[in-house]
């Protein structure tokens, strides 16, 4: 019998064997798990992020680790606060964190590779601007569960993989941004067979995000009052509140929902504008394609977020009493270099926008010195991995965002039967 149902958040409908799937009677709503044991407890005879019970799998195919949480002294003292803890999401082996693609996304990946073993699926098709490829690839490797990957070719510069690219089938959108790859991939998954997977309406997604919550408070022993967090898509924000709602239903952990401080990288802030507007509605002068290319962080550059969805950004905001921050180019880096100056560790520029936002928000009194914080730094390490491990530029085939099905087919089933 299955530890947990998914229940629609705005209906209340339950499902059950689904994967990815939405409520036959609010197509706008996010699904939600709503696990049996409404208590947070830990299996110590499991390894990594796999000992905890709200996680909606069943059984574990392959190890993965999780996040280092520890509290912060050096950047606590420089920005004059108490109780700052640190999620440090990546390769620090000297701290004992060992994320081996640097990111937050491998507990996606792990979760929802394994949760579609559960449900039978034989393969997914991934869209990524950068880290979740990563992620995926690696894990498709290590768990054996077939991938096909879709990237725009704008964030290639940045990506790398562990494994040669050869193993891993990726397409680039030569002509798009994460968007396109996204409406892309969508399309190959109904012309080969394999299930998108889903993204923010993937609850296994959600929840593998929220593991970086369950590591915080299982080394806190409560919830925090801020957690700060860069967002582009905003599932792993939507995973945290949902996370900490079920900690709220436990009793054990805290009296109130921890404030989510959200950050986008200006000038890309499009749910940063909207909830300055008091708007559940994206404004589509704020989606334009044209403002990606002036930011650092291609990684927080989707022109779909989840922020109008019930359960979406805008409702965790509001549940939360959260905050969207924005960040220049010039803040990222700054921060980026204060980090790995005081903290001893480099950090992705994803990072330097939680940080910077942080800051910002110290600098304006808006958290107070006392209050416990939680800061989630979504990947990190690279720099030192390079130097102890062997990594591969990403080389994929290259497709137009107008390829067509027939060229989808010829493409992409000889090399899926191949790795089949």
């Amino acid at each position: 019998m299955s530890h947990f149902n998914i229940k629609c958040r705005h209906c209340s409908k339950e499902l059950r064997e689904v994967y990815c799937a939405f409520c036959e009677h609010c197509k706008d709503a996010l699904l939600v798990t709503e696990y049996k044991d409404e208590r947070f407890s830990e299996d110590n005879e499991k390894k990594g992020i796999w000992r905890f019970n709200w996680i909606p799998v069943h059984g574990t195919d392959f190890e993965q680790s999780g996040t280092l949480v520890y509290k912060s002294e050096k950047l606590s003292r420089h920005l004059g606060l108490e109780n700052l803890y640190i999620a440090f999401n990546g390769f620090w082996p000297e701290k004992g964190a060992s994320l081996q693609t640097c990111t937050f996304k491998e507990f996606e990946a792990a979760v929802v590779l394994q949760n579609a073993r559960e449900n039978d699926v034989q393969g997914l098709i991934v869209a990524s601007a950068g880290n979740t490829a990563r992620a995926f690839a690696h894990l498709s490797i290590v768990s054996g569960f077939p991938v096909v990957i879709v990237v725009p070719t704008m964030c290639l510069a940045e990506m790398w993989y562990l494994e040669s690219s050869s193993l891993i089938p990726t397409l680039a959108v030569g002509d798009g941004d994460y968007s396109d790859s996204i409406d892309v991939a969508r399309r190959i998954a109904q012309a080969v067979g394999f299930p998108f997977e889903g993204g923010v309406k993937n609850i296994a997604k959600r929840d593998g995000l929220g593991i970086v919550l369950l590591e915080a408070v299982s080394a806190m022993k409560g919830l925090p009052d801020h957690y700060f967090q860069a967002v582009g898509s905003g599932t792993g924000a939507i995973g945290v509140w949902e996370m900490s709602e079920r900690f709220l239903r436990d009793g054990r952990f805290g009296s109130k929902l921890p404030v989510l401080h959200l950050a986008q990288n200006e000038p890309f802030t499009p749910m940063k504008n909207a909830w300055e507007k008091e708007s559940r509605e994206l404004s589509p002068v704020d989606l334009r394609p044209e403002l990606i290319g002036k930011i650092t962080t291609r990684v927080l550059s989707t022109r779909y977020p989840a922020y109008s969805i019930k359960g979406g950004v805008y409702d965790a905001l509001k549940a939360t009493k959260g905050r969207m921050h924005g960040v220049s180019n010039s803040e990222v880096y700054k921060a980026m270099d204060i980090f790995e100056n005081i903290e001893g560790i480099d950090i992705v520029p994803a990072s330097g926008v939680a940080v910077s936002a942080l800051i910002n928000a110290v600098k304006d009194g808006i958290v107070k010195k006392d209050e416990v914080i939680l800061l989630n730094i979504t990947g990190g390490g690279e720099k030192k991995l390079g130097q102890e491990k062997k990594t591969y530029n990403v080389q994929p085939q290259v497709i137009s965002k107008k390829i067509t099905d027939k060229e989808i087919e010829e493409l992409l089933c000889p090399v899926l039967k191949k790795n089949s």
